[in-house]
């Protein structure tokens, strides 16, 4: 039965897990505490790809104290050699007694043999304490693991009325600078941020995280853009930026002057309307250990994530103005002609920035196909 005590430290775990929001990826997110007694001796979050695990950084802070302490864990500790030791040699070898973990590691090379390479070793393990909190955390990870698909969140800044531009295409600015910051901020935790050809000419994007106050430790998120008949120029600014570009397509021919430029390029099949198939865009993007993908596209393109229920959420900056019924409409959906065949979504949070609302969302119903 977990005291008091321990929900405070965990809280404190998964508190420690968050400093690694924009820096982990594509490891998930980790907070350790150590405490002898009811006192914290050691505290440890998980480094960049290729550094120490949280449970290793605490154990280090904590030294000789760790030996019959308890460690409080945001995520079942690793039983694996990756690019480096698993993290249940180091509490074994640090004498550490008991094991608190939020929940379990989905990842297949873990799922429970951390808890039982510890248990094995004589030290008391209980688990699923905060669970809910540290799913969310790491929710991309999570899904990638199990389903074995990015979690997606589709973003748009829209006015009053719905609308993302004029009819002339002009968007800058709709939302204000805190809103703005915001989706820096949201961009600096994906793995991956996807755009569609039409906003890479219509706007030549960066892409990228530009606010110098959030620490990514050099890295950025992957830039992808959707581009069926491969019209994206070698001179598109993203390319030039620090990063990679990876670019979807359904041609087997002509990329070279993308590729000379720095792109990847990675041709999939087509979907019916000949645009790139978007199921087969996520496997892969799965594949190269993307665990969260921000799409920031127009409207076709989000529309379509929606319709085919690949969207885990949508995010939409509303502001306090409006364009008039001929600017284009934040999401473009097929015709509707049925009540029964409406998008449903919940509202889970909403946040003012500035003059602008941000709202959260999580679509619902049968067309979720992408969801747990």
């Amino acid at each position: 039965m977990a005291t008091e005590f321990d929900q405070r430290m965990m809280a404190r775990a998964l508190q420690l897990a968050e400093r690694g929001l924009y820096t982990t990826d594509p490891n998930p997110r980790v907070g350790c505490v150590i405490t002898a007694g009811e006192r914290i001796v050691g505290e440890g979050w998980t480094d960049p790809v290729g550094g120490p695990h949280a449970e290793v950084n605490a154990l280090r802070a904590a030294g000789a104290l760790s030996r019959g302490a308890t460690a409080y864990v945001s995520l079942e500790p690793c039983s694996h050699h990756g690019r480096t030791p698993p993290c249940t040699d180091a509490l074994i070898a640090a004498g550490v007694r008991r094991v608190v973990c939020a929940v379990g590691d989905p990842n297949p090379l873990v799922d429970g043999g951390g808890i039982n390479q510890l248990r094995a070793a004589g030290i008391e393990v209980e688990s699923g304490l905060l669970a809910r909190q540290a799913e969310r955390l790491n929710i991309g990870f999570f899904k990638r693991m199990v389903r074995g698909l990015p979690h997606v969140t589709v973003k748009v800044a829209a006015s009053l009325d719905g609308k993302v531009a004029l009819r002339n295409g002009a968007s800058k600015w709709i939302t204000g600078e805190p809103a703005r910051r915001d989706v820096q901020r949201l961009r600096a935790r994906s793995s991956a941020v996807l755009t569609g050809i039409g906003t890479v000419l219509a706007d030549d994007p960066q892409l990228n995280v530009r606010d110098q106050t959030i620490e990514m430790r050099g890295r950025q998120p992957l830039r992808v853009v959707c581009d069926s008949r491969l019209r994206m120029p070698a001179t598109a600014r993203m390319l030039r930026e620090p990063g990679a570009t990876l670019v979807y397509t359904t041609m087997t021919a002509g990329a070279g002057a993308l590729e000379e430029a720095g792109a990847r390029v990675h041709t999939v099949g087509a979907d019916m309307r000949g645009a790139v198939d978007l199921v087969a865009v996520l496997h892969d993007l799965a594949s190269r250990h993307c665990n969260e993908v921000l799409v920031e596209a127009g409207p076709v393109l989000s529309g379509r994530f929606l319709e085919l229920g690949l969207a885990d959420a949508l995010i939409t900056y509303m502001s306090p103005i409006v364009l008039g019924s001929e600017a284009q409409s934040m999401l473009a959906l097929p015709a509707i002609d049925d009540m029964q065949r409406r998008l449903e979504l919940d509202l889970v949070e909403q946040r003012q920035l500035g003059k602008d609302i941000r709202f959260t969302w999580k679509p619902r119903g049968p067309n979720q196909a992408s969801q747990g």
